[in-house]
Parts: C-alpha cells; structure tokens; sequence
C-alpha cells in the first residue's frame, strides 16, 4: 500500500474503531474472491479489510482472498455466496443484474459526471435502497467500492467520432443494457466473462474491450491492445458482497465488524483507485498503447446517440429506480 493508503487506515483505526474481541466473536475463515488481479486497488481495500479485522476480532478471523477469478466469475461466486457456500465476493454490479435487476441502473449510458457524483449517490439514501434490494436475493452489500469511469480499448483505430464504433467486436459485460449501449453505437457487441476476455483479445476473436484505466493497466491490456480512447462512458462500481445464509450465522457484533471494515476497506480503496488512475494511464501509453481524448462535441454526439437505452431498459431496472437516481442526481447537481 501507499503511504498515504497506511496513513488512512492507521487513522480511521486509530479513531476508535479497535474493539477488542469479545464472547460475540468466534473464529471464522473468510473467503473472499473478485475477478481483478491483487494489483488492482481491489487489492489494497482487501488488506485493509484484514487488518481491521484482525484488530477487531483480536486475531480471530481469517480472510483469505483469490484473485483473478480463480473460484469462478462473478456470477458464479455471487451464486455461491447465495448457495452459502462461499463467504464474500467483490463484484461489479454489471454481472450480477441477472440477479437483482435494478443494479441496471449503473450501467445507463453517460449516468454520472464525475467520482464525486458517483459518492454522494452510493453513500446516501439510494445507495441504501439499493443495498436493501440485495437482501430478498440472499446476499448483503457491505459496502460500495470503486470500479471507476470505463474507457474503450481496441486494436483496428482510435475512436475519435461515433462513426469510428462501426462494425467493431466490442467485449462487454454480461447484461443487456451494455449490449445494448454498444449495439447502439453500431459495434458488434460481445458479453464475455472478464477472465476470457485477455485470451480472445490476444487470438483476435474480438478487437475491443471498455474497462477503467487501472483495470486496464494491471490486466496488462496493453500487450494485446493498440489504442485507448477516453470514451468515459459508464461509471461502475463494486460492490463488497457477503452471503445471506453466512451472515445469518453471525452475531450482531460481528455482522458491525463486516460493516465497518467493509467500510474502511471502501475508504482505502477509492483513494488508491483514484491515485493510480492518472499513473495507469500513463503506463499503459509508455507501454506503447496510442492514447485520445474525444472532441466535446464529437462526445455529446455519442451521448445523444445512446440516450434511447434509457427508455429501453426502464422496464427491466424500474421506472421508479430511474426516477430516483434521476431526482438524487438533480438534488447534488442543485438542479
């Protein structure tokens, strides 16, 4: 971690977040996995999450983290914390729609100007709506992480205009709102499972892929991709998993201590993500990826081109979540 990430975490724990273990607090083995590699900013939330369950439980609990999805995707580790038979899994949002079909609303097109945007929203009231939804599906949200702002890389040309998508195999995520935001923009879209999508960039079976500059950079993108075009077009965040049948087991106190350090962990973890975010960028073109910016213009042209997957997928997320997001977004922007 960065000294600034130790400097964050010794202080949240330094605040008064120490408790020492009590009869509430059992030994427990954690099983924690994600589809990212360990030096994604994933990795830093993790070892904060350990570290402060390890001083709040005095040493009792165990988090064991895998990487890269070696128990599975996500959806499949999702399936498994419903099952109860796997603890916790850091996921996007985006492949678990399937499950909870309100999560949608994360991948509308263009939805959030910035991070800080982003913040207000899934730290507030409808970030809470949103976790509470999770419960009738058998799993708890612990906390919302950062995956960040997706950018496009591809190997055929820079993106410069909305013509320039046509006729490219894009990989997206494995949900309809994404297929149909890159069908939309003329690519012949793709859903892939993330742990393929380095291999069928690498044979060709595809020519592009959206991700963040970090996720980009340490899935080491820039071996099989040529251009990286600043597109920004969805925000997606992670969300911290736990089993619903698991957390039933727990006690009060050691529910707050997922909580908590769910929550440390968030703090840490959007700080490194942002951090790296601008030195992933600069990696991936000394690395010899050619890098644009997209015209202003040129970008409300694209904007405009998708706005209509708004209104096809109000009936799969809910009008009603739309509107929400919609209002809470109007209300920080002083709308």
């Amino acid at each position: 971690m960065t000294n600034l990430t130790k400097l964050t975490l010794t202080t949240i724990l330094a605040a008064g977040v120490a408790l020492p273990a009590s009869a509430e607090i059992q030994s427990r083995t954690i099983t924690v996995s994600n589809g990212v590699a360990e030096s994604h900013p994933v990795g830093n939330g993790i070892e904060a999450m350990r570290e402060c369950m390890t001083e709040r439980t005095d040493g009792a609990w165990t988090l064991n983290a895998f990487w890269s999805s070696a128990l599975g995707d996500d959806l499949t580790a999702t399936q498994a914390l419903r099952s109860g038979t796997q603890e916790m899994v850091v996921t996007s949002t985006s492949p678990i729609v399937g499950i909870e079909p309100a999560l949608g609303v994360f991948d509308l097109p263009f939805l959030f100007n910035d991070a800080a945007e982003a913040d207000a929203v899934l730290d507030g009231d409808f970030g809470d709506m949103m976790s509470e939804r999770m419960r009738d599906a058998g799993l708890v949200n612990l906390a919302w992480w950062e995956n960040g702002f997706r950018n496009l890389t591809n190997s055929v040309r820079p993106v410069t205009t909305l013509e320039d998508f046509e006729g490219m195999r894009v990989r997206v995520m494995q949900n309809n709102i994404f297929l149909d935001t890159f069908q939309t923009l003329g690519t012949n879209a793709t859903p892939m499972a993330f742990g393929e999508v380095f291999t069928a960039l690498e044979t060709r079976a595809i020519d592009a892929q959206e991700n963040p500059y970090v996720t980009i950079d340490t899935s080491q993108f820039f071996e099989v991709q040529d251009y990286l075009s600043a597109t920004q077009h969805a925000y997606t965040p992670f969300m911290v998993l736990f089993s619903g049948p698991i957390w039933n087991t727990y006690s009060e106190e050691e529910q707050q201590i997922l909580v908590d350090c769910a929550e440390i962990g968030r703090d840490v973890q959007r700080s490194v993500s942002r951090e790296l975010s601008d030195q992933s960028l600069a990696r991936v073109q000394e690395a010899g990826m050619q890098f644009n910016e997209i015209d202003p213009a040129e970008l409300q042209r694209i904007r405009e081109a998708v706005a209509g997957v708004y209104d096809r997928s109000a009936e799969s997320i809910g009008q009603d979540v739309i509107d929400s997001m919609m209002s809470e977004l109007a209300t920080i922007r002083g709308e």
